[in-house]
């Protein structure tokens, strides 16, 4: 929800530190994302081994948030492709959408599938936890 607030302050209000907060919250939104998922899918419980995997993430992140914060926030190489090509326009029904704001479009759907996936994960993971509790209590 953070991301999506400054993604629409930033694209309501295009300034300096709109543009930091959207960028900031959208890295820090990956990053987590990323230490989540490597963290439930090798099912990593060992207190040890999660914070060996989200320290150096976690130093990533907080670096390239600095990074883009103090010392060079270059918006046009974000959005430039390696190949130099343009991005094409597309037309859909009423009118003109760049690539940037079908992205956006598309994270909606997209945000309720993954958080639908992220409720049900832990419903289940809540109830298998409960069911070994109750075996080991007989």
């Amino acid at each position: 929800m953070n991301s999506w607030f400054w993604s629409a302050v930033f694209h309501t209000r295009d300034i300096d530190i709109t543009k930091r907060l959207d960028f900031s919250s959208a890295i820090a939104v990956i990053g987590f994302s990323l230490i989540v998922s490597i963290l439930r899918t090798f099912d990593i419980r060992v207190e040890a081994a999660r914070v060996m995997i989200s320290a150096p993430i976690l130093a990533l992140i907080t670096t390239h948030v600095l990074y883009i914060n103090f010392y060079k926030l270059d918006y046009a190489a974000v959005f430039r492709h390696p190949s130099n090509w343009k991005l094409w326009v597309v037309v859909i029904a009423s009118g003109y959408f760049d690539a940037h704001s079908i992205w956006h479009l598309v994270t909606v759907p997209l945000t309720i599938l993954w958080w639908s996936f992220i409720r049900d994960d832990a419903e289940f993971r809540t109830s298998s936890l409960l069911k070994k509790s109750k075996t080991k209590a007989k």
